[in-house]
């Protein structure tokens, strides 16, 4: 009966009436304690964990105290965004967010590049401009911990289930996100971000996995939609996120020059949460985000419209310094900059470093490649 009622309640984020309840339980989570206080105080944490923690708990109940629904907590969250974006970035700007109808309800495709920012930055620009926040797909494959999945939920997340492994209950999860995705922005008018295809491009080629549009369209076939008619239905806007610098692109450069040598990469037990907590405080750089247009048209297949969204991503793409003077092209760079990005291709193995080169170089390539193919 209950599953009835609420269709989503496995994957969707949090209402307001289960925030409170979320927010005691994770008063009360000693790993999200310990994490806070390792962060907080790295040294001391080692010995002194037992006096710490009591304090980090009475601060953060403090900290939680006057938040009642998720607009509060989203309204923390912003303090905090604010800060990071202060701290880890020289600049962030944005473009194609006027051609968008503050009432409209989108279906966001973007590039991925970093696990957390990229849809924090979404959400950030569109916060600054008295827009509505975003729900995102995450994949459970980072929900690992209780806490974290309680966190994600809180900040209008919803759980892509990529752990099933038996064709039934694959079928059973894509279906149900299908249907979340076309019910989020029909009936609850409430925007989505969710990356163009699984996984960072960690090669700096930004591809559309067909198979995610394949996805939107599970739900509709009931329906008896076409495929277009499905996708017109979504209001699909592309987005394009650009860092000048990527805290990670030496852990993603590592791990390139890894499967070219072996076949293989292993992930380390933490890596992935190493990896957000790098993206989150790392140096950006300049950060751009771009707006596409509503993609309208007949589109009668999942790899056509994929094209399109390449299109739009790869073309609106912004170029910052970094790019130029890994493609070649940076002869209007500063002096300061060179020395920058060469500091960034000497802090990994030099084998290593023509792989971390090519992946500030490819959103170059991938320009001229479409510029060509327009006039041609």
């Amino acid at each position: 009966m209950a599953e009835q009622q609420d269709p989503f309640r496995e994957i969707r984020p949090y209402k307001d009436q289960e925030v409170a309840e979320v927010l005691n339980r994770l008063l009360y989570n000693d790993e999200l304690i310990s994490a806070i206080t390792g962060y907080q105080f790295p040294n001391a944490s080692k010995y002194l964990s037992w006096l710490l923690k009591p304090v980090v708990r009475i601060a953060l109940a403090r900290e939680l105290g006057d938040v009642n629904n998720v607009r509060d907590f989203q309204v923390l969250v912003a303090k905090y965004m604010e800060k990071m974006v202060a701290r880890s970035t020289t600049k962030l700007s944005c473009s194609g967010i006027d051609q968008l109808d503050p009432d409209e309800s989108y279906l966001f495709i973007s590039n991925h590049r970093d696990i957390a920012m990229d849809p924090a930055f979404v959400n950030w620009v569109r916060f600054q401009y008295g827009m509505d926040t975003l729900r995102i797909a995450i994949g459970d494959n980072l929900l690992r911990k209780p806490y974290v999945s309680d966190l994600m939920r809180l900040n209008k997340s919803f759980i892509v289930n990529r752990s099933a492994t038996a064709p039934r209950e694959v079928m059973k999860a894509l279906t149900q996100l299908s249907t979340y995705i076309d019910h989020s922005i029909v009936h609850d008018d409430q925007s989505i971000w969710i990356a163009q295809q699984e996984g960072r491009a960690k090669d700096g080629n930004d591809r559309t996995d067909p198979t995610i549009l394949k996805m939107f369209y599970m739900s509709h076939r009931k329906a008896k939609r076409s495929f277009s008619e499905a996708m017109e239905r979504l209001n699909i806007v592309p987005v394009s996120i650009s860092y000048e610098y990527d805290p990670c692109d030496a852990l993603k450069a590592n791990e390139l020059y890894a499967l070219q040598q072996d076949g293989e990469y292993e992930k380390g037990q933490f890596e992935d949460i190493e990896s957000i907590v790098k993206g989150i405080t790392g140096n950006k750089g300049r950060v751009h985000v771009a707006f596409g247009e509503v993609i309208r048209g007949d589109f009668e297949t999942p790899e056509a419209m994929a094209e399109e969204i390449d299109r739009q991503i790869r073309g609106n793409y912004h170029l910052h310094s970094s790019n130029l003077i890994a493609a070649g092209c940076g002869d209007e760079t500063s002096a300061e900059e060179q020395a920058e990005f060469n500091a960034r291709l000497e802090s990994v193995a030099p084998d290593a470093r023509e792989i971390l080169r090519d992946m500030y170089a490819n959103p170059v390539m991938n320009q001229r490649k479409a510029k060509a193919q327009e006039n041609s």
